[in-house]
C-alpha cells in the first residue's frame, strides 16, 4: 500500500492583510496568484478534478477557472490525468491533476542509533525509503551517512527540500543546533554539510516539533488549533502549537520540559524510557500529569497529546489516568489523548514540512 502525505489545511482568503492588520483588495496579479494557489491546494487535497468541479469548490467564474487551468498547465504544474462523466468527452470532462514528478522532497529522522529517510513526490506520495545504523562506539562521518541515506532513497531524483529532525534546540538564527545533542558523530554545521553533498536546501527542525506537525495533520490533534504534544521516549520534551502554528520560542527552546525540576529532580529523569520501565500505570500517570500540569497552567492549550514510545504504548488507558490526575492539578479543562499517528511521527512530520517548503517554492 502506497503512503500518501496529506496536504496542509486550506485557509479562506478574502483579501490581503497588511502589517498593520488592515485588509486591502488584491491587485489583479495577486488575485491570480491567490486563485492559482487555491486551485493547486484543492487538487492536492481532493485529487484530480474537472474544471466544473474546480468552479464549484473555489466559487470562481467559468472564465477565471478556464484562465487558471490554462495558466497552470502552461507552467507545468497540472496536467490532464483522465476524463470524468458519462460521455467522457469535451473540455468539461477532462480531469486535471498535480504534476507530482515536478519536484521531490526528503524527510529525515536522525536518532542516536539510526537514520531513517522517506522521499515523496510533490503530491505527497512516498517514492523511496532508506535507513542507516549509527554505531555508537565508532560513529561514522555522520553528514556523509545522512547524505548517503537520502541519496539512496531519492534514487537519482533531484530534491527541492530536505528536512532533518533531530533532538536538541534549533537556533532560529543559524538554523543549526544551539547546543550539542547526544547523537554520535553530530557536529556543528551538519545541515549545511548534508546540503552541500546533496546539492539541496536542507532545513533542521527539532524532532518533537516535527512529530507535532504530523499529529496536527494526521493524528490526535487533527482539527485542533491549540495543543501540546508531550513527548515521552528516550528523550523527553514538548511541542507547543497555538493558533495552528508551532511556537518555537526566541532561542528555539520552547517546550524543553525535560529540564524542568519536579519534586527535586529533572523531569527527564522521571519520565524517560529507563525511568518508567518498572512503574505501574498509576505511578506513571502521576508523573506524566505533573509535567502536563506545568504546560497546561501556563498555556491552557485545551488538549495534551501523549507521544513517543511511552505515550503510544500507554494508549487510551494511560491518557485516561493522566486526565484524571490532571483535573486535580489544574482548573483548566483539558483533553488528554494518546498519539494516533501511524508509524514514525518524526519522519512523517519531516516529510510534511518539506512538502510545505517545496510547494511554496514551486507554486509561487
Amino acid at each position: 500500500m502506497k503512503t500518501v502525505f496529506p496536504a496542509g489545511a486550506l485557509t479562506n482568503i478574502g483579501g490581503v492583510k497588511t502589517a498593520t492588520g488592515d485588509v486591502k483588495t488584491a491587485t489583479p496579479s495577486l488575485a491570480r496568484a491567490i486563485n492559482d494557489r487555491l486551485a493547486l491546494d484543492l487538487l492536492l487535497q481532493h485529487g484530480p478534478l474537472t474544471a466544473p468541479q474546480l468552479r464549484t469548490l473555489t466559487g470562481l467564474s467559468r472564465p477565471t477557472v478556464s484562465d487558471l487551468v490554462e495558466r497552470l498547465t502552461g507552467r507545468g504544474l497540472i496536467e490532464v490525468t483522465g476524463e470524468y462523466g458519462e460521455d467522457r468527452r469535451g473540455p468539461n470532462a477532462r480531469l486535471y491533476g498535480i504534476v507530482a514528478r515536478r519536484a521531490h522532497v526528503a524527510g529525515v529522522d536522525v536518532r542516536r542509533s539510526a537514520v531513517h529517510v522517506t522521499v515523496a513526490d510533490l503530491a505527497g506520495t512516498a517514492v523511496g525509503t532508506s535507513s542507516r545504523e549509527i554505531a555508537p562506539a565508532r560513529p561514522a562521518d555522520l553528514p556523509a551517512l545522512v547524505a548517503e541515506a537520502v541519496a539512496e532513497a531519492a534514487a537519482g531524483r533531484d530534491l527541492e527540500a530536505v528536512v532533518i529532525g533531530a533532538p536538541g534546540l534549533v537556533d532560529p538564527g543559524s538554523g543549526d543546533l544551539g547546543s550539542p545533542n547526544d547523537v554520535p558523530g553530530w557536529r556543528p554545521g551538519l545541515p549545511g554539510e548534508v546540503g552541500e553533498r546533496l546539492r539541496a536546501r536542507v532545513t533542521l527542525e527539532n524532532e518533537v516539533n516535527l512529530a507535532a506537525v504530523a499529529e496536527l495533520r494526521t493524528g490526535s490533534a487533527a482539527g485542533s488549533e491549540d495543543f501540546v504534544l508531550l513527548w515521552l521516549d528516550d528523550g523527553v520534551g514538548a511541542a507547543v502549537v497555538l493558533g495552528g502554528r508551532l511556537r518555537r520560542g526566541v532561542s528555539g527552546g520552547a517546550g524543553e520540559i525535560g529540564f524542568l525540576e519536579v519534586d527535586g529532580l529533572p523531569y527527564c529523569d522521571q519520565v524517560g524510557a529507563e525511568a518508567v520501565r518498572d512503574l505501574t500505570p498509576e505511578a506513571l500517570a502521576g508523573r506524566v500529569a505533573k509535567g502536563a500540569a506545568a504546560l497546561v497552567t501556563i498555556l491552557d492549550p485545551g488538549l495534551v497529546v501523549l507521544g513517543g514510545a511511552t505515550g503510544r504504548a500507554g494508549g487510551d488507558p494511560l491518557a485516561a489516568l493522566v486526565s484524571d490526575r490532571l483535573r486535580a492539578l489544574s482548573p483548566a479543562p483539558t483533553r488528554v489523548r494518546p498519539s494516533t499517528v501511524d508509524g514514525n511521527a518524526v519522519l512523517q512530520g519531516a516529510v510534511l514540512t518539506a512538502l510545505d517548503l517545496a510547494r511554496d517554492a514551486v507554486f509561487s
